[in-house]
């Protein structure tokens, strides 16, 4: 099978929060939704968003071992049904936010006077004054601050002295979007079978039609991104764009991305592996056995398997290009989030390298040079074990490996730049070759657009291409919206023209002659009916197909 996958850079993120509000407005920005983030930035350490969202002994998100088998950590059917009406494991309004806006009729209609007029802070669920002491990025900056760290779950499972030290260490930015797991518990909580997993590309989405607002996804995720819309009762969560992933296009927030440090490819992996991934007995074994799931595409055999089950050829190729793959399974840099809640994420992240340069620099040290890269990475285990219980389930080691490619990566390139002669014993010590760390900085560094995004148009799972034959269903003619010539043409489309009725049979004598065609080859478009005309009442012409015995 294919996923369409995203791998982020940490070593590149800023902090500014262009992924989230793009993301907002696209998705989100409407009534009901003024709560959810589909696209977050947090700054770690600290306790995230909604609050304290890692702690599955509060939420009981994600799956567990129970007697070898998986379960979700809610609970089996019964224990779900007998909660389906009051469901005790949800956050609340206080644990995401009270979204606020501001009084500003206050300020254009306030009368002269000697006090200057004030915007006070309105709550946008019910209207009320709203106090302002909670948000998505309330603790944006603050990841070293003595009360974030009390509240970060993450932070909890390190010992005391990393606690206490931790701030003199350095904090960094984590973006975070749905997963849209292998395995998703949020789709095996959901009891009447409305979030789903797309064969085609991977992608879990919500069938709102199907949706009755039991909530139990909400709880179910232990990532915490499945939102409820208290307005129209249905779920809704992060899409990872698809219409625009079906057109080939990259998602909103990668596509907004100021740091580029968004990659998006096309993994292919043997999904019999998946439910014996995630059942490992040791938490630590997930990151590994997840990996042993994914397949290489340049595997002739891989190749030949995959289009013998309706992968489309250039999904193959798309794989063979894809740069999330090179970021997993050939480089080994990107690390999975959370791999012990046991679905199986496919959102990969690239621990950040940059902190430990900066903190050797510190201390008088060449921040660049290998051997003191190759140290400093070793002594400083606070950042190590923080990153450990954020991507491979407490186990330093993949971490730590992580980050000697990307310093072997950094000093290789900077005696190149130099131009010093090559030292390809640097690379070696990773068991790398030179070439390797050229095209890695190549693709974490320099890559272009299509080289980050590599993303195949859309195909209809099972054989053969279906949407994705042209695209977007908007770029062909007859597709949905789409006017006589084949593009969007204006946005007011000629008025409806009737076709002219047929010469009338004068009796016996020659055969009637027929109305003659609607000039300029507009056969079709007079049986197109204008909606922005309609005055909503009867049935207009055009607006149906016709029946069969309205055929001419």
């Amino acid at each position: 099978m294919a996923q369409v996958a995203m791998v982020m850079n940490l070593d590149k993120c800023i902090g500014c929060h262009t992924c989230s509000v793009t993301c907002k407005q696209t998705w989100t920005n409407r009534p009901g939704a003024e709560y959810a983030w589909f696209n977050n930035v947090e700054t770690r350490p600290g306790q995230g968003y909604p609050r304290r969202h890692e702690d599955q002994d509060a939420w009981r998100g994600g799956w567990r071992l129970r007697h070898g088998r998986l379960v979700p950590r809610a609970g089996g059917r019964l224990a779900r049904l007998s909660r389906i009406f009051a469901n005790p494991d949800l956050p609340g309004l206080d644990d995401y936010y009270e979204p606020w806006t501001y009084d500003y009729e206050n300020l254009t209609s306030a009368p002269l006077g000697d006090d200057v007029p004030t915007a006070p802070p309105r709550s946008l669920v019910d209207g009320r004054p709203a106090p302002v002491t909670w948000g998505p990025n309330w603790d944006d900056d603050l990841g070293g601050g003595p009360a974030h760290l009390a509240g970060d779950p993450v932070l909890a499972k390190v010992g005391d002295d990393v606690r206490l030290e931790y701030e003199n260490a350095f904090m960094f930015y984590l973006p975070r979007i749905c997963e849209h797991c292998l395995n998703p518990s949020c789709v095996a909580a959901c009891p009447s079978g409305a979030i789903y997993k797309r064969i085609e590309d991977g992608i879990v989405l919500v069938d709102e039609d199907r949706c009755r607002g039991w909530r139990m996804c909400v709880s179910g995720c232990p990532y915490k991104k499945v939102y409820f819309n208290h307005r129209t009762g249905k779920a809704e969560k992060c899409t990872l764009c698809y219409p625009r992933i079906e057109a080939g296009e990259p998602t909103v927030c990668s596509e907004t991305c100021v740091g580029r440090l968004r990659y998006l490819g096309v993994i292919l992996y043997d999904p019999d592996r998946v439910g014996e991934a995630a059942s490992v007995e040791d938490d630590k074994d997930l990151y590994p056995a997840q990996l042993g799931c994914f397949l290489d595409p340049h595997d002739p055999e891989v190749a030949a398997d995959a289009e013998a089950s309706g992968i489309p050829h250039d999904w193959v190729t798309a794989a063979r290009r894809s740069p999330v793959h090179a970021l997993i399974s050939r480089y080994r840099v990107a690390l999975p989030l959370h791999p012990e809640y046991r679905t199986m994420p496919m959102v990969w992240y690239v621990p950040p390298l940059s902190p430990v340069v900066d903190a050797l620099a510190g201390t008088g040290h060449d921040g660049e040079d290998a051997g003191n890269l190759f140290g400093a990475i070793d002594a400083l285990r606070i950042p190590v074990s923080y990153l450990a219980e954020l991507f491979t389930a407490g186990d330093p080691g993949p971490v730590r490996d992580a980050l000697r490619r990307l310093a072997a990566m950094r000093a290789h390139m900077r005696r190149v730049n130099l131009g010093e002669p090559e030292d390809p014993r640097i690379a070696r010590r990773i068991g790398m070759e030179p070439s390797d760390l050229q095209q890695m900085y190549r693709l974490l560094a320099l890559a272009k657009y299509e080289e980050r995004y590599v993303i195949p148009t859309a195909y209809a799972a099972g054989g053969g291409h279906g949407a994705g034959t042209t695209g977007c269903s908007l770029d062909g003619v007859g597709g949905p919206g789409m006017l006589e010539n084949g593009s969007l043409g204006d946005a007011f489309p000629a008025p409806l023209v009737p076709s002219p009725p047929a010469v009338p049979d004068p009796g016996p004598g020659p055969a009637p002659v027929p109305a003659p065609a609607p000039a300029s080859g507009k056969a079709e478009a007079s049986r197109r009916m204008n909606l922005l005309n309609w005055n909503g009442h009867g049935r207009p012409d055009g607006l149906f197909p016709p029946r069969p015995q309205e055929e001419p």
